[in-house]
C-alpha cells in the first residue's frame, strides 16, 4: 500500500456559479463535497489508478466527523483506509468558487485546528506503526497550528529509517527543513522552489534544492508542465495543449503520478509523463482528488518529455 499523510485535512466544498462578481449575490447552481487536504486528494487519485492507500493525519470536531463519513463514500473508497488521528479541535473547510464563464477558481481556506503535543505524539505512534507496510509515503500540505516547524523533517527521517521512499510536498520553512532530512522526492511549485533557493530560474533552482538534500525535485510550472531533476538526469514535460477548467488539486494528481510510477518501477521520464497527464486531466474534473479518465487516456501518449541540460 501507499501511505499518505495530511496533517491539515479538510472538507472541500466546490461551488459553481455562472459568473463570479465582487459585491454581488451569487446563486450557486452546483455544490460538491469531498474529503480534502493534499494527501487525501493524492490518495483518491491513487485509488482511481488501482493502488491501495492508507490516509493518516488529523481529524476532529463536527467537520472531522463529516470527513470520516466522506472518506467512506467517496469514489474509490474501497481502496482508501482511514487511519486519521483524532484531535479536539475542528477540522477546517475549504471553499472553491468556480466561475463557469472564465473557468477561474477562487479559493477560501479556513485555518486548521490547534494540535497539542499529546495529539502529535499519538499521530507519530500511528505513523510509525503504518510505515513498515508501506511501499512509499507522501507527506503533503500545510501544517495545523501547534506543530513544530520541523515536523515534516522528523517524518522524513522516520521513513528513511524504515527504508520507505518518501515524497515531500509542502512549502516555506517546513520544506526547507524537510530538505535537510533528505527526502527521495520533493514537489514544490515554482514560487515555493524560488522561496527556498533564492533563484527564480527553474532548472538552477531545482539543482540547488538537490544540493540541499533532496534526491529528486519535481517542480510544478503551472500550465507549462513539470520540471524533473534526478540523479539520473533532468527532464521537462508539458501537456500538448492548455486545458480550461478547475486547477484545484492538479499538483496533488502530479504527486499521485510520481508515486504510482515509483512503486511500479517506471523510469523517471515515464513517471513525469504520467504526472503531467494526470495533472492536466484533473483540470477537467469538477473537484480536487479526481481526474477526467478520458482526458488522461488521450493525453498520456501525447505528452512530450524533453531532456534538459545539466547545471553545474
Amino acid at each position: 500500500m501507499i501511505l499518505t499523510v495530511t496533517l491539515n485535512t479538510a472538507v472541500d466544498l466546490t461551488y459553481r456559479v455562472p459568473r463570479l462578481e465582487p459585491h454581488c449575490v451569487h446563486h450557486v447552481h452546483d455544490v460538491t463535497e469531498r474529503p480534502g487536504g493534499k494527501g487525501l486528494n493524492v490518495a483518491r487519485v491513487l485509488a482511481a489508478l488501482g493502488h491501495d492507500t492508507v490516509v493518516t493525519g488529523f481529524a476532529g470536531g463536527r467537520t472531522g466527523e463529516e470527513l470520516h463519513a466522506l472518506l467512506r463514500t467517496a469514489p474509490g473508497s474501497h481502496r482508501v483506509t482511514d487511519a486519521l488521528t483524532a484531535v479536539r479541535g475542528n477540522t477546517r473547510r475549504t471553499v472553491a468558487v468556480v466561475d463557469d464563464t472564465t473557468g477561474d477558481t477562487t479559493q477560501l481556506n479556513e485555518p486548521g485546528p490547534q494540535v497539542s503535543a499529546e495529539e502529535w505524539t499519538a499521530f507519530v505512534t500511528t505513523y510509525e506503526r503504518l510505515l513498515p507496510d508501506a511501499s512509499a509515503v507522501a507527506l503533503c500540505g500545510s501544517m495545523p497550528r501547534g506543530l513544530p516547524v520541523g515536523a515534516y523533517a522528523a517524518l522524513v527521517r522516520e521513513a528513511r529509517v524504515a527504508g520507505v521512499p518518501v515524497l515531500l510536498d509542502t512549502s516555506g520553512e517546513p520544506l526547507l527543513r524537510g530538505l535537510a532530512a533528505r527526502p527521495d522526492v520533493v514537489k514544490p511549485n515554482i514560487d515555493e522552489l524560488a522561496g527556498i533557493t533564492g533563484t527564480s530560474e527553474p532548472l538552477r533552482a531545482a539543482y540547488e534544492a538537490r544540493r540541499r538534500g533532496a534526491n529528486a525535485v519535481a517542480a510544478s510550472l503551472g500550465a507549462d508542465g513539470v520540471l524533473l531533476v534526478t540523479p539520473d538526469g533532468a527532464w521537462r514535460a508539458a501537456p500538448p495543449s492548455r486545458l480550461v477548467g478547475n486547477p484545484t488539486g492538479a499538483g496533488d494528481s502530479a504527486v499521485a503520478g510520481l508515486l504510482s510510477g515509483l512503486v511500479e518501477g517506471l523510469p523517471w521520464p515515464d513517471r513525469l509523463a504520467r504526472a503531467v497527464a494526470l495533472s492536466a486531466a484533473t483540470v477537467r474534473a469538477p473537484v480536487a482528488g479526481e481526474f477526467d479518465t478520458a482526458t488522461y487516456a488521450d493525453l498520456l501518449p501525447r505528452v512530450v518529455v524533453t531532456e534538459q541540460a545539466r547545471v553545474g
